[in-house]
């Protein structure tokens, strides 16, 4: 156990922190049972003492973002240098996840959209690697209202709801290990190349339920976007009607169910 000396120099260590105010998820509840999340304090624990998270661990003490120009590197899969948290939320298919963010409220400067991506593990994610992941989206939020510029987003309505966030597992998804990749990306430097702000945030699951559909094929976090996309470089204080949220299309995820003894039809989740 930490000393109080120690304690206090890890407070001293982290106040800088709130003062960056941009976030990470420091809490996750699954069916209704918390767990933490990746907190970014890890790093200044003696190597092997750092309490075990859900969430994943990341060099970001900055509790910063990754940047476009880092697009290509595997620190977009699940933040910079990051590495698996080494225990599980359990959480039925079909029912929801809630992810937590810290510090409190999201800035309303840093507007803009919420995805959420799966990625099965095939195995333990305790073990797996950001660069092995494949992601397939299952849920995103852009601008909820374009006007007034610079509109009403997915961010504002996280920081409203107590600065979390609320996911569902599809409920056809088959019982197993994966990664929930949840992502906030900031656009109020967006207009300029290199200028949005990405804070991907990546939680174990332990999906069980009697689901039978797998995941479809993912992508790699590198293949996730490039920095030129319409929805990553995007200028929110002009005038626009509509938002291009970046990455692949959100997956119907559906699941065969018997109609007729030779008939057959997707239902998606």
């Amino acid at each position: 156990m930490l000393s109080f000396q120690s304690l206090s120099l890890l407070a001293a260590l982290i106040s800088p922190i709130s003062v960056a105010a941009h976030g990470y998820v420091s809490g996750v509840v699954a069916d209704g049972v918390w767990y933490p999340g990746g907190d970014p304090v890890w790093f200044y624990y003696p190597a092997g003492t750092a309490p075990k998270t859900v969430g994943w661990q990341a060099l970001n003490q900055d509790i910063g973002f990754v940047s476009p120009a880092s697009f290509g590197t595997s620190d977009i899969a699940c933040h910079k240098s990051a590495k698996p948290g080494q225990l599980y939320a359990n959480v039925k298919a079909g029912s929801t996840v809630q992810l937590q963010w810290t510090p409190s409220p999201w800035p309303d400067s840093h507007k803009g959209p919420v995805i959420d991506y799966l990625a099965a593990c095939n195995g333990e994610c305790t073990s797996t690697t950001a660069a092995a992941l494949k992601f397939v989206k299952i849920d995103a939020k852009g601008a909820v209202n374009p006007s007034p510029v610079p509109g009403t987003w997915a961010s504002d309505n996280l920081a409203a709801s107590n600065n979390s966030w609320t996911v569902k597992i599809p409920s056809s998804l088959k019982a197993g290990n994966y990664v929930l990749r949840h992502e906030i990306i900031a656009l109020h430097g967006a207009g300029s190349l290199n200028g949005a702000q990405n804070y991907p945030q990546c939680v174990n699951l332990k999906v069980s339920g009697s689901g039978t559909t797998a995941l479809p094929a993912g992508v790699a976090g590198t293949a996730l976007y490039k920095n030129t996309d319409p929805g990553i470089q995007f200028n929110l204080y002009v005038p626009f009607t509509s938002y291009p949220i970046p990455g692949p299309s959100v997956t119907t995820m559906k699941r065969k169910v018997r109609k007729h003894a030779k008939e057959w039809f997707g239902l998606e989740f």
